[in-house]
């Protein structure tokens, strides 16, 4: 998941994409200052480690 956090005229708002191409063709249009962020979620099975 994708996070693009924008701080503008005070304002704090918070957008979740779900693919990073979406996200950044998202953030070339938006004002103000922005930040992007991948979420990475540590319980997924490909981040599981097998058991010996």
């Amino acid at each position: 998941m994708w996070i693009i956090t924008r701080y503008l005229d005070s304002n704090i708002p918070m957008f979740e994409f779900k693919t990073e191409q979406e996200a950044r063709e998202t953030l070339k249009k938006m004002k103000g200052y922005n930040v992007l962020s991948e979420v990475v979620y540590f319980n997924d099975p490909c981040f599981q480690q097998e058991s010996a």
